[in-house]
């Protein structure tokens, strides 16, 4: 058996196809692009991750190039302005939503081509409302029906909104520090 280097990079998502199970990582030094396995990805509790958003990983150098072998971080890409559909989040002090509290729900279904969504928050009795340009602000691309998450929920004009959606596990985690 041959004996794998590790090493930690930083880097960014370059693209990432939950429905084809991989993607690719670009370092911030430079070289050889990284494969991303949803394996990998799942582990660290996420499905998805959007184009552009920072990334810290475990690689290592395999026959095949250069693979994640773990996800240590992800942040979000940066944004310019809200996107359209955020009119809702206009006029919300972004300390405001990031103070709020991360709430479990699980994903009752989300429509990439249509750009939103609904998830049931425990504990609400009312659907919330997903924004794909919210997904792509917290750093996802894409949630599966039944997918368990974390969201800081807002009221909209037209209801529940999320604000920031997490993976279950960085929301745990997150969750977790706090403490």
């Amino acid at each position: 058996m041959q004996d794998t280097k590790r090493s930690t990079v930083v880097g960014h998502v370059k693209w990432f196809d939950p429905s084809k199970g991989y993607g690719f990582v670009v370092t911030d030094e430079g070289g050889p692009d990284i494969l991303l396995h949803a394996n990998v990805l799942r582990n660290f509790g996420q499905s998805s991750l959007a184009d552009g958003s920072g990334i810290e990983l475990v690689v290592q150098e395999t026959d095949r190039g250069m693979q994640a072998a773990e996800v240590l971080s992800v942040t979000p890409p940066s944004t310019t302005s809200m996107g359209a559909g955020l009119a809702d989040l206009e006029g919300h002090d972004p300390e405001e939503i990031a103070a709020r509290p991360l709430e479990p729900a699980r994903v009752k279904w989300f429509d990439k081509a249509k750009g939103f969504g609904f998830a049931n928050v425990f504990g609400r009795s009312e659907d919330v409302f997903v924004h794909i340009e919210v997904l792509r602000q917290s750093g996802l691309a894409d949630l599966a029906p039944g997918e368990a998450v974390c969201m800081r929920v807002i009221e909209g004009r037209r209801g529940s909104l999320a604000a920031e959606v997490l993976g279950w596990d960085s929301g745990v985690r997150e969750v977790g520090s706090d403490s």
